[in-house]
């Protein structure tokens, strides 16, 4: 009796050390549709002559991705924004971005030419390849797809048409897409790991047109039915030699931005993908402004709360 109650303990015990394990990879069923939401609200505050300026953003993102082919290195998979909704509260004037209504290039409005490439980008899908980090190789497509994002600028004239046409150029450059889909994928270290593992990931990303790099430890905390509970820190930096922003004439460095972040995430196992992720960031520095022969400092911080969860 005593060695099968021993032997069973053994056998149970082994079960849960296997349970503890898993290869975290990207790894979708061909031609599933996989779907989620994204929640996300942020204020940044910069400050101007002395007087403080806020600006709040809430976005709400749904995303799908539906892996189409694969390799031995890669996949290539079809992704697509489906909706996009953004609504800016600017020290009182409101801005709504919604990618449901067809918008109007020829507009006055900053609102109505966004709605409009928002509503290109949600009609229009994105052929992507990707590693089994999850971290985007390549948009195949990219090229095409903004020309037909962009199309039609011409019509947007007025004072601010320079700063308008920057905006949407950054808004939908390749690498602002690519840090876009990351923000879905990019979170696995493409090997076998089990509790109290850490991996780690150094992300270029852009962000506003800033070019920033993200350093993540993640650390695996358990393993249970399939769901990898995962915390995870991050360090925020300029990227070295970040191209300047530039607007109207002023060109504006960042070198000395610097934040961290803390995210909570719940992945998937058998597919790699987050199931729910909850994320709070900060990052503050000083915006270096010189617009004709004038230079100024502008100090600015900028916080931020994302939540995703998938919906199918």
């Amino acid at each position: 009796m005593k060695k099968v109650v021993l032997s069973t303990i053994s056998l149970l015990f082994g079960i849960s050390l296997i349970a503890q394990n898993a290869e975290l990879k990207l790894n979708l069923e061909k031609n599933k549709v996989y779907r989620f939401k994204s929640t996300s609200d942020q204020t940044v505050s910069q400050t101007v002559n002395g007087v403080q300026q806020s600006t709040g953003t809430y976005s709400n993102t749904t995303f799908s991705i539906k892996m189409i082919d694969a390799a031995a290195d890669f996949i290539i998979a079809e992704v697509k924004f489906d909706t996009m909704i953004i609504n800016t509260n600017s020290m009182g004037k409101m801005m709504n971005v919604n990618s449901a209504t067809e918008g109007n290039m020829a507009s006055s409005e900053m609102s109505d030419i966004m709605s409009g490439v928002m509503n290109r980008l949600s009609k229009n899908a994105l052929f992507v390849k990707l590693g089994a980090t999850g971290k985007v190789i390549e948009i195949v497509n990219s090229k095409m797809l903004s020309s037909i994002l962009l199309k039609d600028t011409a019509l947007i004239t007025g004072d601010m048409a320079s700063t308008i046409k920057t905006q949407l150029k950054n808004s939908i450059s390749d690498d602002a897409l690519k840090t876009n889909i990351e923000l879905f994928t990019y979170n696995l270290p493409a090997k076998q790991v089990g509790a109290g593992d850490k991996w780690e990931i150094i992300q270029p990303v852009n962000s506003g047109g800033m070019s920033l790099d993200i350093q993540t430890t993640f650390l695996l905390k358990n393993i249970n039915n399939n769901a990898a509970t995962i915390n995870a820190e991050s360090s925020i930096k300029a990227s070295a030699n970040a191209k300047p922003l530039e607007y109207s004439g002023a060109k504006i460095t960042y070198d000395g931005v610097t934040g961290m972040g803390k995210s909570d995430m719940v992945i998937n196992t058998l597919t790699g993908l987050t199931q729910k992720s909850n994320s709070k960031t900060r990052i503050s520095g000083d915006l270096n402004v010189s617009v004709q022969g004038m230079n100024m400092q502008i100090p600015m911080d900028i916080t931020g709360k994302t939540d995703i969860i998938a919906i199918q």
